[in-house]
């Protein structure tokens, strides 16, 4: 009797895509010295790396960086998460992000958590999922299941743009209380007793909000007029939120913004209803984008250093993965209040 053969195995399907094998052929090269070339150029002789360049820019060969990040325990990947990008306070961090990385071999992954993260843990089981070298959170991680899995996942994570002495693991960013702090003596200084704050409905506008009503009573102010509009802020919802606070307080002298796009939309507001701005109404805004020294009139602001935010960073994340140690975990940038016409 005759055993009955095993059912061939089906072939595999080729992609049709080009190999490291073929690169190696055109190049006249084994696979290994294509690998290598590619990975560590230094262990390879320059001419080769020429033969190799030649043959990559030929067939238009995109290695595995997942196949290499696995034999190398390193993906070269950096993963960000952004409320939104749709407004542009974020941008600086982001550009400066990628670039510093960039220069360090190391590519940014950007997702979107949305303002009231709604999004932020099912985001970060994505990401811890694909393993990436390093994870740069806008803010604090608040959820308690999302910062226990970063814990365990034992990968990098920076916290940015907000402070506390007690981060996931490294934080680089500025105390809110203390922008809003820091606005209410300002304008408290200049003369002004009738404020109203414009704010976002996000955390971070909320403490920049709870810093200012504290500093201003504690400077003797009383009532302080206030206006909520959901994040992001927009130059419509700065009118919005004017027309609304003159409705129920027509006397009140500033208004403080939690963002430049608020402040930008009630000086249009309040030009449209023929107030001028400073002597009738001044306006505070936060974030020092670039149009607001160009606004008419300039607008006073808050400056963050979101290029500073994003090169510390990266820096961060490169010194982990690359085991270098962590001199401190908790940098303070800071901020700067810059005046300009509108107060």
């Amino acid at each position: 009797m005759t055993a009955a053969k095993p059912p061939a195995r089906p072939a595999r399907r080729s992609s049709g895509g080009i190999t490291l094998d073929d690169v190696s052929k055109l190049a006249g090269v084994s696979a290994i010295t294509v690998s290598r070339a590619l990975n560590s150029p230094d262990l390879v002789s320059p001419k080769t790396r020429e033969k190799v360049r030649l043959a990559v820019e030929r067939t238009g060969y995109v290695p595995n960086l997942l196949a290499g990040g696995l034999a190398s325990n390193r993906s070269r990947l950096v993963a960000a998460l952004v409320p939104t990008i749709a407004g542009p306070v974020f941008l600086e961090t982001v550009q400066a992000l990628t670039e510093a990385l960039a220069e360090k071999g190391y590519q940014l992954m950007l997702g979107q958590s949305g303002y009231h993260n709604s999004r932020e843990d099912a985001l970060i089981d994505a990401i811890v999922g694909r393993r990436p070298d390093g994870i740069v959170l806008t803010g604090i991680m608040r959820s308690a299941e999302g910062r226990r899995r970063l814990l365990a996942s034992g990968i990098p994570v920076v916290e940015t743009w907000d402070l506390t002495p007690t981060p996931v693991d490294m934080l680089v960013g500025f105390s809110h209380e203390q922008v809003g702090a820091a606005t209410a003596k300002f304008l408290h200084g200049k003369g002004y007793r009738r404020p109203a704050v414009i704010s976002g409905d996000d955390h971070r506008a909320n403490l920049r909000r709870s810093g200012f009503e504290q500093s201003w009573r504690a400077l003797g102010g009383k009532r302080i007029e206030t206006c909520a509009v959901p994040a992001p802020t927009t130059l419509g919802s700065g009118r919005g939120a004017l027309a609304q606070l003159l409705a129920a307080a027509p006397r009140i002298d500033v208004v403080a913004c939690s963002s430049d796009a608020l402040a930008h939309g009630v000086i249009t507001e309040a030009h449209a209803r023929g107030l001028r701005v400073p002597q009738d109404i001044a306006v505070m805004g936060f974030g020092d984008l670039g149009f607001a020294q160009h606004a008419h009139p300039a607008i006073s602001t808050v400056r963050i250093d979101g290029t500073a935010i994003g090169r510390q960073a990266a820096r961060f994340i490169v010194d982990r993965a690359e085991g270098r140690p962590i001199e401190s975990k908790i940098v303070d940038l800071g901020f700067s209040l810059i005046e300009r016409a509108s107060t």
